[in-house]
């Protein structure tokens, strides 16, 4: 009788559903992944450090807008879905997904201490016939170097008892048209076996998966993707100073190139970076480069740029009120739009914060509305969203539009409101100022 190689059972496991997936991180990436596996006939674990959401989970709820809540429900009433706070749980499955958060440190640096804490938890209980993906987005050679030593401790051999991979989220919140299902997705593995698991284990779930030939690959391919989207948005930020110099409409500059039908992509300016991608990736790039003596200036240069927007709108704010001849200080300012992109509840690393900081700090009266993020915490006081928005906007002393979001109503915006600083161009189309 042929004993069957830990390569061959896991292959079998996964092609006959009867492999158990587990989510290490279940949030704005790791529930969205959990679903698609749970859709596509998987019985996936969430396993996080939060009881709140291991609880909302197993109600059935949901708290990721891009995840319905009947969707959990369905999953949880079929047995495809549960979530634990219990690490001993990652023994008993047989994929085991890394989707933790790699924000950066105070100085500048990555921070992937929650990246080897998982780890440290996958080694201490790993097993033959595992497959680990890691899809938190790092810098490259973190698969191989941090992570691959402390598994290799276990005795184990990767590549053949074990598999090991890196496949970066593509995760953009608020689409509705690219999901998690449809998107493309990378994949590199340690070995040619590693990347064979991994492929067959994410293509039950996901349309398309393209290999490549090694994780530090795919690694690169997620800074790649944002560096390239922070570095356009850096030029068309400086851009838009240099316009403010000119006298120019930088709105009606952008929107006339973009009629190029060939050789020109159209972003657009705004109050600065936010999100977890897009602010924090490419510093990851960066800041590996250091370590090999290399300067990426364009990073560092975008990066400066950006992170001046917050800065340079608050002035645009301090301006019109001066014109009407009042102060900063002591000024009603409404802030439309907190979330760090149109259409979501997301607020981490939002301009918006620090445009409040920064009026705050001015001697501002701030408040703000938004209709996906009901309160924030500013100066540590927890603000609530203004619950009559059209007397909001008649309050103010000036409204400063930071979010874009669809449901607003810009033509009402502008007629209430005595004066308005829009860092979106949202009010380009439209008279400003009360009609």
């Amino acid at each position: 009788m042929t004993t069957l190689s830990s390569r061959d059972r896991l292959l079998r496991r996964i092609a006959d559903r009867s492999a158990r997936i587990g989510i290490v991180g279940v949030g704005y990436v790791g529930l969205p992944l959990a679903a698609v596996f749970g859709a596509a006939g998987l019985r996936v674990t969430g396993v996080d450090a939060s009881a709140e959401r291991v609880a909302a989970i197993n109600a059935g709820h949901s708290y990721i807008d891009d995840v319905p809540t009947d969707v959990v429900a369905q999953l949880r009433a079929d047995g495809l879905l549960d979530a634990t706070t219990d690490f001993d749980v990652l023994a008993e499955l047989d994929a085991i997904s890394i989707c933790v958060p790699t924000p950066l440190r105070k100085t500048r640096d990555p921070d992937i201490s929650a990246i080897m804490a998982v780890t440290e938890q996958i080694a201490q209980r790993l097993r033959p016939g595992q497959v680990i993906v890691l899809e938190s987005t790092t810098y490259p050679g973190t698969t191989r170097e941090v992570i691959l030593p402390r598994l290799e401790a276990s005795g184990l051999t990767v590549g053949t008892d074990y598999f090991l991979a890196f496949s970066p989220e593509r995760v953009d919140p608020g689409r509705a048209d690219w999901t998690t299902r449809n998107t493309p997705k990378v994949m590199g593995g340690v070995t040619p076996a590693c990347l064979e698991v991994a492929r067959a284990l994410y293509e039950t779930a996901i349309e398309r998966v393209v290999p490549v030939s090694s994780p530090e690959v795919a690694e690169m391919v997620k800074l790649l993707e944002n560096t390239f989207r922070a570095v356009n948005i850096g030029l068309v930020n400086e851009v838009l100073l240099m316009c403010d110099k000119l006298g120019l409409d930088v709105w009606e500059v952008i929107d006339a190139a973009a009629t190029k039908p060939f050789g020109f992509m159209k972003f657009t300016p705004g109050p600065g970076l936010g999100g977890h991608c897009i602010p924090i990736d490419p510093l990851y790039l960066s800041w590996k480069l250091k370590t090999l003596n290399y300067t990426a200036r364009f990073i560092d240069l975008a990066s400066e740029v950006n992170t001046e927007m917050p800065r340079y709108w608050v002035q645009k704010v301090q301006d019109a009120l001066n014109d009407a001849g009042r102060a900063v200080k002591g000024s009603r300012v409404l802030v439309l739009g907190v979330a760090y992109k149109r259409d979501v509840d997301d607020v981490r690393e939002s301009p918006a914060l620090d445009i409040m900081h920064l009026l705050y700090e001015k001697g501002a009266q701030v408040t703000y509305h938004d209709p996906h993020v009901p309160e924030v915490q500013i100066e540590g006081v927890r603000l609530r969203c203004e619950p009559d928005l059209d007397a909001a906007l008649r309050a103010a002393d000036c409204v400063i539009i930071v979010t874009d979001h669809s449901a607003y109503d810009w033509q009402r915006i502008a007629r209430q409101a005595w004066r308005v600083v829009d860092t979106r161009g949202a009010l380009r189309h439209l008279a400003s100022g009360r009609q």
